[in-house]
């Protein structure tokens, strides 16, 4: 079983799976959790950062069809069954709660919910969208 969902560097808590980087770079502030893996291959290109929303989009999604959800989900799996938990938080550093700021961790739940069937959460704040949480 595979759980994902996203969230940023500052928001994830313990509480809410495993935290896994998919960013180029490190967070370079001193985080209150270990984060031990990091999944690069759903790092966005560094040029792509230049680009607006729309040509950003379609160039990360391209790099998403050619890895395929199936390589993806196989290295995801590794840390599932490293850490023994299916709850895979995927982090980077946006605050989706500033209506200016736009992440690729949404353009990559986007992609994978499409490619997939299954839906990615973000589990922090989203200026344009509340998704609610479940009590159980």
């Amino acid at each position: 079983m595979l759980t994902l969902f996203t969230n940023r560097y500052q928001q994830f808590q313990a509480a809410q799976g495993i935290p896994v980087r998919i960013t180029l770079g490190a967070p370079r502030f001193k985080l209150p959790y270990s984060l031990q893996h990091a999944v690069r291959e759903l790092a966005p290109r560094r040029e792509y950062f230049t680009k607006p929303l729309p040509e950003f989009t379609t160039a990360y999604r391209a790099d998403l069809d050619q890895l395929g959800p199936a390589r993806i989900a196989e290295r995801l799996r590794e840390i599932v069954n490293a850490e023994q938990d299916h709850r895979l938080v995927l982090l980077c550093f946006e605050d989706l709660g500033d209506p200016k700021l736009w992440c690729h961790r949404r353009v990559f739940a986007a992609w994978w919910k499409d490619t997939t069937g299954d839906e990615v959460r973000e589990l922090s704040p989203m200026a344009d969208h509340y998704e609610q949480g479940t009590l159980m």
